[in-house]
């Protein structure tokens, strides 16, 4: 299966793919927008097996934050009021932790949300950066891996330079449960970002928030490119300029960079058996100037 997988991904081009376009996880970021009052409201639901395509015609009974594998990309901006409503569908307890700074009470560890109810996570946004959550009931990595985990961003109070944002999610799925993963995936779907590539064009700045939650080490690459690496987002400037980071277990990091060339260009894991199984990607990188009017202004 899994060299099936490398023939027919990996260095295809993006055309006739399988995977249903209604099913692909939306990288874009929400934009960042005022919170009414400086309170910023979310609801997160639980719910249990749940069928998750992980792979063309792959499917598994995930553990969902509304619905998707990553939940829902939330957006806050450091000093907000954030309050996040978790509400239990589930058949076994579960909670929230959230990366970051808070009060003990807030840290959804010990306060376990029984099946039917619901609590109110409530705690100002900071520091600014890439703030991973999760469930952390027991066992917990049993929690994470069935889905429950998510993507938090808190932007610093001056802002960022405005540029295409995308959220990427680095996990994996073990189907059989043997101890070894059969797929890796960008936002919780092997592949999907072959099937769909992500559009860019020439010249384009791109700010990608990327994450690993899986407990092996990650290692983002873009092909023909480069990007300035801000670890965990919690830094203005950039500490090094390079095309590929190892991330482990939580890491996270703001990875910016802009195409000079047009084409089809791949986004991966660097350790090829993720890539093999499903953590690769492509950019298709439009010309938004016609070479001949490039070549003759």
């Amino acid at each position: 299966m899994h060299t099936m997988g490398s023939q027919r991904y990996q260095y295809a081009t993006p055309v006739g793919r399988q995977f249903d376009a209604s099913q692909v996880f939306d990288p874009i970021v929400p934009p960042s927008t005022p919170a009414p009052g400086g309170v910023r409201e979310f609801t997160l639901v639980i719910e249990e097996d749940v069928p998750h395509e992980v792979a063309p015609g792959v499917k598994i009974p995930a553990w969902t934050f509304n619905g998707t594998v990553p939940g829902p990309v939330l957006r806050a901006t450091e000093g907000d009021l954030l309050r996040i409503t978790l509400v239990n569908k589930g058949k076994v307890p579960h909670t929230i932790h959230f990366h970051g700074i808070h009060p003990a009470e807030m840290d959804g560890v010990f306060e376990l949300i029984s099946p039917g109810s619901s609590f109110t996570y409530e705690f100002i946004a900071k520091p600014y950066g890439i703030m991973p959550f999760h469930c952390h009931a027991m066992p917990t990595s049993q929690h994470i891996h069935n889905g429950l985990y998510g993507m938090l961003i808190i932007d610093p109070k001056e802002g960022r330079k405005p540029m295409k944002e995308l959220a990427m999610v680095m996990s994996a799925f073990d189907i059989d449960r043997d101890g070894e993963a059969d797929f890796y995936s960008w936002n919780g779907r092997a592949f999907q970002y072959a099937d769909h590539p992500v559009p860019l064009q020439v010249g384009e700045p791109v700010r990608m928030y990327v994450m690993n939650i899986f407990e092996e080490a990650m290692v983002p690459h873009i092909h023909g490119n480069m990007y300035h690496l801000y670890p965990s987002g919690t830094g203005m400037q950039p500490t090094e300029y390079t095309d590929v980071k190892t991330l482990n277990i939580a890491e996270r990091a703001i990875l910016e960079f802009q195409y000079d060339y047009p084409g089809s260009y791949m986004f991966q894991c660097h350790v090829s058996e993720h890539m093999e199984q499903g953590l690769m990607g492509w950019f298709e990188v439009g010309d938004s100037v016609k070479t001949t009017e490039r070549r003759n202004p």
